[in-house]
């Protein structure tokens, strides 16, 4: 769990300024603290989801500049067949 660092005492203290048990302060701090944590723990990429991400998405443009080196020579021939079959209807 990520620790979330705030000023507990201070919150604590505006709570409790508030007109809120001492207790009851120190328990909503604490839950509230946790429940940050937890948010921050499922939300945030860390530096190892981020290099995961960059390898990922290395191997798809790696894979995306083959199949276009595909297409491209595919192209080459369709082109090249089609100046054929209308060169051969003048020759």
């Amino acid at each position: 769990m990520s620790a979330i660092t705030f000023d507990t005492h201070k919150f604590v203290k505006e709570l409790e300024s508030a007109g809120m048990p001492p207790a009851q302060a120190e328990a909503f701090v604490r839950a509230q603290q946790e429940i940050l944590a937890q948010a921050l723990d499922t939300t945030l990429a860390t530096k190892a989801d981020i290099s995961s991400l960059d390898t990922k998405v290395g191997k798809l443009i790696a894979d995306l500049d083959s199949k276009i080196d595909k297409l491209t020579w595919m192209m080459g021939i369709l082109v090249a067949l089609a100046i054929a079959n209308f060169a051969k209807q003048f020759f």
